[in-house]
């Protein structure tokens, strides 16, 4: 569902990401780790077609979103760190806006959305502007556009800053659900704990390079001396020392 060819992207001298290739399958949950400035965000960037890559390719559902922007873009859906939304919409009419963007049914629309508000505890601010809504209650709304829209592929960059507890929690249960529907998802995180529990498979990203794919069982072998009751902390910090 995510095909990464040789990818590179430098600004002016920096190489940000180096030569990278990468594969996320239907159904699959992948975690993207790294520590700050490893060129997480911008490959997700790249792979939502926000950015241009210097070099190689980047396919999404089997299309090539420099080639085919639109056909990649209409299959996948990106939620960045940092949410936005258009503040003069309520959230229910955010929601209809992406609806009708990728054609959701209304008699769907109509039916889930009053679903997803509720279960992110949205119902009483449906009516209200989003410019007034706190930074966690836009990134549940963004969450809940997601589901409503069912794409192929999503990305999520550093999903859970600034979601309370109860909602970090409801948000795994919810990832689970969109990979079980058949969906790929690509998650970069700083936490590792959710990453170790959460996910089907886990990359390191180190100064731009792949370091380390696969299972977290298989990732924990990399590492020197490798034990079982390390966690992937313990190796992500030997592996990006």
């Amino acid at each position: 569902m995510i095909e990464i060819r040789n990818l590179t992207k430098t600004f002016g001298s920096f190489k940000a990401v180096d030569g990278l290739n990468l594969k996320v399958e239907p159904g699959e949950i992948f975690g993207f780790l790294g520590p700050n400035g490893a060129g997480k965000t911008t490959t997700v960037k790249i792979l939502s077609g926000i950015m241009r890559p210097t070099a190689g390719h980047v396919l999404v559902a089997g299309h090539d979103v420099d080639k085919e922007p639109l056909l990649a873009k209409q299959a996948l859906a990106y939620i960045p760190d940092e949410p936005f939304v258009y503040p003069k919409l309520t959230g229910w009419e955010f929601l209809r806006f992406i609806g009708d963007l990728y054609a959701v049914p209304n008699s769907e629309q109509r039916r889930r959305i009053p679903e997803l508000l509720e279960t992110f505890e949205l119902s009483a601010h449906a009516g209200e502007l989003l410019e007034g809504y706190s930074h966690g209650m836009k990134q549940k709304l963004l969450i809940a556009s997601v589901l409503l829209r069912r794409p192929r592929v999503v990305l999520f960059d550093e999903p859970t800053v600034g979601l309370d507890p109860k909602s970090i929690r409801r948000f795994k249960t919810l990832l689970a659900d969109i990979a079980r529907e058949g969906a790929a998802v690509f998650m970069c995180t700083h936490i590792l704990d959710m990453a170790e529990k959460l996910c089907h498979s886990v990359g390191i990203i180190y100064r731009g390079r792949l370091v380390a794919r696969g299972s977290v069982a298989e990732v924990k072998r990399l590492a020197s001396g490798a034990d079982k009751e390390r966690s992937l902390e313990d190796v992500f910090l030997e592996l990006t020392a």
